[in-house]
């Protein structure tokens, strides 16, 4: 394909995409206007199927197809990441060498370490009830484990922290998801439909029917993607050197 037709299909493309959005933005309601159908029914859903927080119910119930497309990108690149970052022929790995943190930093590592990592649990289960969810809780329990190489070392962090287990926890999460999914089919339903499971009481940590456990299945994938993804770039940084060992 030469040059000049791919910017004829480039603009091509560009003027169809620029056509639909004028023609989305046309339809949009007013303004500060006091009608806004889209939003109306997604509470009228949330509420119907007992979940309080109306973000989760359109994450993991009226669109969860769409989030098992985001969990897979996430997924897909922290495999492209493990790939490109592995150790290669001409590569060692060295032992990191010891850190000298000031007393103070490593006290208040060491006290928050616990504190974040809980919140991100608390994050993770009450997706359904409050603000937050498996993506935002993910990242913080995920980010939380590093405060004990911020807070002692590298070495410290990776007793903490088997690769293997992360990784394997990474897909075994996300199958999790797809197998909830295809559970709502085998039941006579949707794929992701939320008819799995009784939809409880409203408000309640047992309350949204499969919503909860689409959440957790999330929260346990992202936080296993986050720390494998930082294992491969700390890796690099602090243990893997050259063959020559420069």
């Amino acid at each position: 394909m030469t040059r000049r037709v791919r910017l004829w299909l480039l603009a091509l493309s560009g003027v169809g995409l620029a056509a639909l959005l004028v023609a989305a933005c046309l339809r949009l309601p007013g303004f500060g206007g006091d009608r806004h159908p889209y939003g109306t029914r997604a509470v009228h859903a949330s509420l119907a199927r007992r979940t309080a927080n109306t973000i989760a119910s359109v994450n993991f119930d009226q669109r969860a197809f769409d989030t098992l497309g985001e969990m897979t990108i996430l997924f897909a690149s922290v495999l492209g990441t493990v790939v490109l970052l592995r150790q290669t022929r001409d590569e060692r790995r060295g032992a990191p060498e010891p850190e000298d943190v000031a007393p103070a930093v490593r006290r208040y590592a060491l006290v928050v370490l616990p504190v974040a990592l809980l919140t991100g649990l608390y994050v993770i289960a009450h997706g359904q009830l409050s603000p937050g969810g498996g993506f935002q809780g993910g990242v913080v329990a995920a980010t939380a484990l590093h405060l004990l190489y911020l807070g002692v070392d590298y070495r410290a962090l990776e007793r903490i922290r088997p690769l293997g287990l992360y990784e394997a926890g990474d897909a075994v999460a996300a199958s999790a998801y797809v197998v909830t999914g295809l559970a709502g089919v085998l039941g006579g339903s949707a794929f992701l439909a939320n008819t799995l499971l009784p939809h409880g009481t409203f408000n309640t940590l047992s309350s949204g029917g499969t919503v909860p456990l689409l959440n957790a299945a999330i929260g346990m994938e992202v936080a296993c993607a986050v720390v494998v993804l930082l294992a491969r770039f700390l890796d690099q940084a602090v243990e893997i050197e050259e063959g020559s060992g420069k």
